[in-house]
């Protein structure tokens, strides 16, 4: 979620129909070339993976986590959404 607003209930209610919890959950992220790092902080105990798009401003982020609720998703997003340019997928 960019930074709009989004409908955290719907949102909510997409995840907890998605599967049982807890479940390893992927997140994508498109950033400005530098801004990865902020990324990565969101994730101190989980592997991300990047790749540095083909003009080299941006860089696409994966990481996998185990989460326990989609609250727990929800709160990693709104954390994302402060990075600038940060462009959720």
């Amino acid at each position: 979620m960019d930074k709009k607003e989004f409908d955290k209930e719907n949102f909510k209610e997409k995840l907890e129909a998605s599967g049982e919890f807890p479940q390893l959950y992927m997140f994508k992220f498109i950033v400005p070339y530098g801004k990865e790092s902020e990324v990565a902080a969101l994730f101190p105990k989980h592997e991300i993976t990047t790749k540095a798009s083909s003009g080299g401003k941006y860089v696409s982020v994966t990481a996998q986590a185990m989460m326990q609720n989609a609250d727990q998703i929800i709160k990693i997003y709104e954390q994302a959404a402060k990075i600038e340019g940060l462009i959720s997928l």
